[in-house]
């Protein structure tokens, strides 16, 4: 049977009451039926909205938006514009030089967007990454830039095409060392710490715990995948590793499902811990949309209310995911 994500209390009444309550403990859930007139008939949509309690991320989710076709097909597109990152002789370096590796290199971003700032430059002009191989030195080498840069919070962040953000179609990502948290990451510290006071548990565990009971999420060699309840936006998939490069193999799976249902533009990024310290490495993927298509993904819900409005299903993405997961190379 299709699980979907409007009949998650459904779900919920099925499983075991120690799984309710730990489920209850972090999120809520409120169910609500729109209706819309028209001239023959009444419509009734059914919106259930998923909140995280502690983080305070909610996702509205409507059936009539979940049931509609999952999948979209973008035609082949090009750069045709002269290409800056396809001449590295003319990029600027950081004070300490460029981390190359096989596949990319470093190069200090000329308009930083703080003050330790480069560009993961990758080194085929086709933004859209493929190659498992190719992903893990991109990790690598932003796991060297950081170390060279010393001290403070590294941030990974990889905008691909215009939907997601990127300026420049030739692939790049961008990696920071901040001298103070980002507060998106801060507020993740701060619940995990008061989840522990209270509860004496690890927050991102328990997460998982409800992702991987609900069949959300999954388990490649020790690193945590899920596709998120309460997404920022289309597709959210999470993924959870003690390191930053063994996370390129969760990164291939989760591309892997996005190329193969037409998604080609995305947003990924890597909370991490400080220089030297040891915790978790967070990763997040979401997708932006159909690169095709003019009208923006991010309205108002989003930027004032703070509630993202999706038209994805959770339980339908996880099911793709695990589709590529059962194929997964052993590396």
């Amino acid at each position: 049977m299709q699980l979907k994500i409007t009949e998650l209390e459904e779900i919920l009444s099925s499983k075991r009451e120690k799984f309710r309550e730990l489920f209850y403990r972090i999120y809520s859930i409120k169910t609500c039926i729109g209706e819309v007139v028209y001239p023959d008939r009444i419509e009734k949509q059914k919106i259930v909205r998923v909140t995280n309690k502690l983080t305070g991320e909610s996702t509205l989710f409507n059936e009539v938006r979940a049931n509609r076709p999952f999948n979209f097909k973008d035609e082949h597109f090009e750069e045709k514009e002269e290409c800056i990152f396809c001449n590295p002789e003319e990029l600027p370096k950081d004070t300490f030089g460029r981390v190359e590796g096989k596949y990319c290199f470093t190069a200090s971003n000329a308009a930083k967007y703080d003050c330790k700032h480069a560009l993961i430059v990758f080194k085929e002009h086709d933004p859209i990454v493929k190659r498992l191989e190719v992903l893990k030195d991109i990790f690598s080498v932003a796991k060297k830039w950081i170390n060279l840069a010393g001290n403070g919070y590294p941030f990974f962040v990889w905008n691909c095409l215009w939907r997601a953000g990127a300026s420049v179609f030739h692939g790049h990502a961008h990696v920071l060392v901040s001298e103070e948290m980002y507060s998106k990451p801060a507020q993740l510290l701060r619940v995990r710490k008061m989840y522990r006071e209270e509860y004496k548990r690890e927050y991102l565990e328990d997460v998982y715990a409800i992702h991987r009971e609900l069949k959300l999420g999954f388990n490649l060699r020790g690193t945590k995948i899920f596709a998120y309840l309460t997404p920022v936006k289309e597709k959210e998939v999470i993924a959870i590793s003690n390191d930053l490069v063994p996370l390129s193999s969760a990164l291939y799976n989760i591309l892997k499902t996005y190329y193969s249902i037409g998604v080609k533009s995305f947003n990924v990024a890597v909370y991490m811990p400080p220089l030297n310290e040891k915790d978790f490495y967070v990763m997040r993927v979401v997708d932006r949309g159909n690169v095709r298509v003019k009208t923006s993904d991010f309205g108002g819900m989003e930027v004032f209310a703070g509630t993202s409005v999706v038209s994805s299903d959770p339980f339908i993405l996880a099911e793709e995911l695990e589709l590529v997961l059962e194929s997964d190379p052993n590396d």
